[in-house]
């Protein structure tokens, strides 16, 4: 809530529903939102005053040490419009929903002061610089539980600094009594209430005031996160241990850490900047190889919207010259005249669209890892290196495995572009586990738990059972890996254990019979063509590391049988007449995304030859509906990270088919949670919805977005197409000498992201994308304005 000039207004949150109707409260009004691959912004006017919140959690992927702190900034600046000073109040409040799903479970709460208890009886010292802390937790913890993605140990922290304010003041207590008192006093009573109980008992809130008196502008910033220590339960050879936050390794203790966060402001704020910037150049550098393919001098006509309603048959230009029909009342999309192939979305330039999907991927992708420290009694092997960390993924909302092999993979073009080394740490967990025997079976392991934060494995082998996609996808990921940060060392440690998954392959790739895929909702299915060709490219990538490992006939036995086995898969998997791949061997009718074939043309394996890519590239718009292309021919839903996997396998004009139309969709969908990965082609862009509903939601495969980045490290670029160039030689285990460094600044505005073309369809705004829903955990904000100096304004990357 912000107060100016004595009336409340509520710019966040929903707390002030709750109160009587009172002539000094109203809704700030909402003028704009914006996002970038750090910030979410927005903005409000609050009477004379906009009011700027700007959330920032920052993407740093080569900072190990920031990287591991669990907490995010939110900074709210306030401006005069009228350029006269106003008197402004600021009020902030967490609730206590933010740390348990049930209502009843009893809190306990303490403010401090640094590292001191504050008892609210005078004992703050309120000192400008000096920070403030609310740390709450449950009465009666759960020790690495979870309830609903609620954790059910550690803290919830909520801080903030008198900063320049006149008077800072604090309070907790009852939600209604706390905020009714600010917005008729425009301060808090410093207390800090002792009855401790649930949310759904009076609900407590924990709250900040910051008074400016009379100013033109002014800014407050909070830091709020949830912070578990220990943070992991793994299985060790000396048995099931627990496992440290790596900031703790980086910074100390818990107050420590948030003290550090804090004050480290300015400096995150730079290193944010810095990874925004290169994101937008790198883009760019993507795209501008030829931009003639991105932008033309044609003058579109001005498309009309997809209504799935009752509107008129329309016929326009795109930004190419070319024509196309669009009927808004289907889900066909925009259509060639001549064959009826879906075309781009007209008017929008295919590197806007990118960036605006990959700069709402990064966060979420970063926000499904921990960092741990590393037991030096890990497991047999006694290469472990304990100065690194180890990194765990949760699989968010759709299992809640920890380190699912084949949620890793389709997340694994994030970390070849921004932090190989990253991929590094997510792997070693699973090969300690295996290489340390704790798994009986001779192929991959799917997880390494059932249940995050428990990576206690799989002892029975018991795990679900998908040995083809899993035992391929370590390979490939570990080669990848290598390929792009040169360690043959860390490669050739792994040699006896990635071998062993490569057997598995030789045995049961090309024929894997009836076996799930990482597509495990869309349930089982005879020798699927998308199956085999993964395990045929993760017999030829084992070449590869064989290879480095210097055991030349296992090289030359895995590249011989891969040559075989892709030529005899061709067979089986290609329709008679020659326009697409099957979805299983000889079942005509059918047909799927080809994305297994994007790490052949990532790391130049050269096992799939050209005309391969430009059938299925050719192929793909013949099937493409408004919202994108289905994953297969069973349901109409389709997964936008293995969309943008097989947009890197095709031709400029296909590609641009599938990136502009996951833009279209993050405006159109019907979604309202955070960005999904599973979605609706048809209707509203709605989540799937038959046989049964499915929310995939915040899930870490959205790294699977950054394909075409992860192309641009290995040097390839959107000329490039279904061709086979960039650093990788053909069939070579040749490294990428050094990192690439692009250049930092791009030729084009790419952002932050806030509307998208001049004309309909608005395809990059973010005002009707999607609506972040927090259940009943809320974050109410109220200020009130009143002092000439003010703190430094949030300038965002």
């Amino acid at each position: 809530i912000i107060s100016v000039d004595g009336i409340s207004y509520e710019y966040l949150g929903t707390g002030a529903q709750n109160l009587p109707s009172l002539p000094n409260l109203q809704e700030a009004i909402p003028q704009s939102v914006s996002y970038d691959s750090q910030y979410s912004n927005f903005t409000f006017l609050a009477g004379p005053m906009e009011v700027t919140a700007s959330f920032l959690s920052a993407v740093v992927p080569k900072d190990i040490c920031r990287t591991s702190i669990p907490l995010s900034y939110l900074t709210t600046t306030v401006q005069s419009t009228d350029g006269s000073p106003h008197s402004v109040q600021f009020y902030s409040d967490v609730n206590a929903a933010w740390i348990a799903f049930e209502s009843n479970k009893t809190i306990e709460w303490t403010l401090y002061e640094g590292a001191n208890p504050v008892n609210g009886s005078g004992n703050a010292t309120r000192e400008s610089s000096s920070i403030y802390s609310w740390l709450y937790q449950l009465q009666m913890p759960y020790e690495f539980g979870e309830e609903y993605d609620f954790p059910l140990w550690g803290n919830f922290s909520y801080s903030s600094s008198p900063f320049e304010a006149r008077n800072f003041s604090f309070q907790s207590g009852y939600s209604g009594t706390v905020r009714y008192n600010f917005i008729m006093q425009h301060y808090l009573a410093d207390n800090v209430d002792s009855d401790f109980r649930g949310s759904g008992s009076r609900e407590p809130v924990f709250a900040y005031s910051h008074d400016f008196g009379d100013i033109l502008s002014a800014s407050v910033m909070y830091t709020i996160g949830s912070i578990q220590q220990p943070i992991m339960r793994y299985l060790t050879s000396s048995g099931v241990v627990p496992l440290q936050p790596w900031w703790t390794h980086c910074y100390g203790d818990i107050f420590q850490m948030i003290n550090f966060h804090f004050n480290d402001f300015s400096v995150t704020q730079q290193l944010a900047y810095e990874f925004e910037t290169q994101l937008k150049s790198d883009v760019d550098s993507y795209y501008s190889a030829n931009m003639a393919m991105v932008y033309s001098n044609s003058t579109p006509s001005a498309p009309p919207v997809y209504s799935n309603g009752s509107q008129g048959y329309a016929m326009g230009t795109n930004q190419f010259g070319n024509q196309y029909i669009f009927d808004p009342n289907t889900a066909y999309g925009f259509l060639d005249p001549n064959n009826f192939s879906n075309i781009a979305i007209p008017d929008v330039a295919e590197a806007e669209a990118y960036y605006s999907i990959v700069a709402l991927s990064a966060r979420q992708v970063m926000g499904a890892y921990v960092l741990t420290l590393t037991p030096t009694d890990a497991c047999t092997n006694n290469s472990v290196n304990a100065s690194e960390p180890l990194m765990f993924q949760k699989e968010i909302s759709s299992d809640g495995n920890v380190n699912t092999v084949d949620v890793m993979y389709p997340a694994m073009p994030f970390f070849l572009y921004a932090n190989p080394e990253l991929l590094k740490f997510n792997l070693e967990p699973l090969f300690q586990n295996q290489e340390g025997r704790f798994y009986p079976n001779g192929y991959s392991m799917h997880d390494l738990g059932t249940n995050f934060p428990n990576a206690t494995g799989h002892v029975e082998g018991n795990d679900e059972y998908m040995p083809v996609e899993e035992s391929g996808n370590m390979i490939i990921m570990s080669y990848a890996y290598y390929k792009f940060s040169g360690n043959a060392a860390w490669l050739t440690q792994h040699y006896s254990q990635l071998s062993q998954f490569a057997d598995y392959l030789l045995q049961y790739s090309l024929i894997p019979g009836i076996q799930l895929s990482t597509d495990d909702f869309a349930g089982q299915l005879v020798n699927q063509t998308n199956l085999a060709i993964k395990g045929i490219v993760g017999i030829q990538a084992m070449a590869g590391v064989a290879q480095i490992a210097g055991i030349a006939a296992d090289a030359l036995n895995f590249s011989t049988t891969a040559v075989n086995y892709f030529k005899q898969w061709e067979y089986f998997a290609i329709d008679p007449s020659g326009r697409h791949t099957l979805l299983s061997y000889e079942w005509r009718s059918s047909y799927g995304l080809l994305y297994n074939t994007y790490p052949d043309k990532l790391l130049n394996l050269g096992i799939i030859p050209g005309s391969l890519y430009s059938m299925q590239s050719n192929w793909y718009p013949t099937i493409a509906q408004i919202f994108g292309v289905p994953l297969d021919n069973r349901h109409s839903y389709t997964k936008s990270d293995w969309e943008m996997w097989t947009a890197a396998t095709c031709t400029p004009e296909t590609r641009r088919l599938f990136v502009n139309g996951l833009g279209y969709w993050l405006n159109y969908t019907s979604t309202d949670r955070a960005f999904t990965d599973l979605y609706e082609t048809i209707d509203d862009g709605s989540y799937p919805v038959s046989p049964s509903p499915i929310y995939f939601i915040a899930r870490p495969v959205a790294g699977g977005h950054f394909s075409l980045l992860a192309l641009l490290r290995a040097e390839e670029n959107s000329q490039t197409g279904i061709g086979l160039a960039g650093s990788f030689p053909s069939n070579s285990s040749q490294a990428l000498s050094a990192e690439v460094y692009l250049p930092t600044q791009a030729s084009q505005d790419l952002g932050p992201v806030t509307t998208g073309s001049e004309t309909a369809p608005p395809v990059l705004g973010v005002t009707s994308m999607m609506s972040y829903n927090t259940t009943a955990a809320t974050l109410s904000t109220t200020t009130s304005t009143s002092s000439s100096n003010s703190s430094t304004v949030i300038t965002s990357g």
